[in-house]
């Protein structure tokens, strides 16, 4: 059985993973297969969009322990876990967390990793770690905070209570609930228009937002900067200006375009 299944329609790259007996819980071959397709999503330009989302009605119960203590030390093991996190926050393209059943641990920072998490109003999450004599990790510790404050992030991580989805899209944890029977047309509604975006400037201002709440003003303003000369530096902005004079929808594909640039070196590179 592929433990990770991979899909592309359309520019929008759907990564499922595929241990439904398990409820898509990560074991170590996951783990890798994890970190290797994220991998290869950011380095191709085909990929305008991804999704993230379990098979079976679970998108994941977080690490898998049923195997008991491995005796790889648990620094190599993390190693991987901390490769995959950083992989999926710094991808370059919008990430969508499609998220039914449950998510739990691990499964659910990951779904806090990407940039927008859409539910079904069945869901339920839990920071389960401090039950099973652990601490936070996939960036749980990182993320929480900045997206609950810290009361709320110490509650949730402290007292390892499952919440349900309304709660945590009141907690600003979950951006849409979405009925079961429609998830799957909102999401590709939504990552259509995504994939549509402008690739180097939704690859900007991901990475202005994410790096910001670590900035001062002045670092703000400053990364703010570099990043429209990038933007200025293709083809996406005058066509931006010439759709909305023509009264049409733009075409954006990333094209380098500054002048005298040839057309071997304008080839869509985000």
């Amino acid at each position: 059985m592929t433990i990770l299944l991979t899909t592309d329609t359309n520019g929008v790259r759907t990564l499922t993973l595929n241990r439904p007996h398990r409820k898509n819980a990560i074991d170590a071959e996951l783990w890798d297969a994890l970190r290797t397709a994220l991998d290869e999503a950011g380095r191709d330009s085909s990929v305008r969009a991804l999704v993230l989302t379990g098979a079976g009605g679970a998108f994941c119960s977080g690490a898998d322990i049923s195997k008991g203590l491995s005796s790889v030390h648990p620094l190599y093991r993390m190693r991987t876990l901390s490769e995959v996190t950083l992989l999926l926050h710094e991808l370059p393209v919008p990430t969508v967390a499609k998220v039914t059943g449950v998510a739990v641990g691990a499964g659910w920072n990951l779904a806090l990793g990407c940039d927008l998490v859409v539910a079904t109003p069945e869901t339920r999450f839990s920071q389960i770690f401090t039950k099973r004599g652990l601490s936070p990790d996939c960036g749980g510790s990182w993320l929480l905070p900045r997206l609950v404050g810290l009361q709320q992030a110490k509650r949730l991580a402290l007292l390892a209570e499952t919440i349900d989805a309304e709660e945590a899209r009141a907690l600003n944890l979950v951006t849409w609930t979405v009925a079961a029977a429609k998830i799957d047309a909102f999401v590709d509604e939504l990552t259509t228009r995504l994939a549509g975006g402008a690739p180097v400037a939704l690859a900007q201002t991901k990475a202005l937002l994410n790096e910001g709440a670590d900035h001062t003003l002045r670092e703000a303003l400053s990364a703010e900067a570099r990043a429209q000369a990038v933007n200025f530096a293709t083809a996406d902005a005058p066509e931006a200006y010439a759709a909305f004079a023509g009264r049409r929808d733009a075409h954006f594909t990333g094209r380098w375009a500054v002048p005298g640039a040839t057309p071997e070196q304008s080839e869509d590179k985000t």
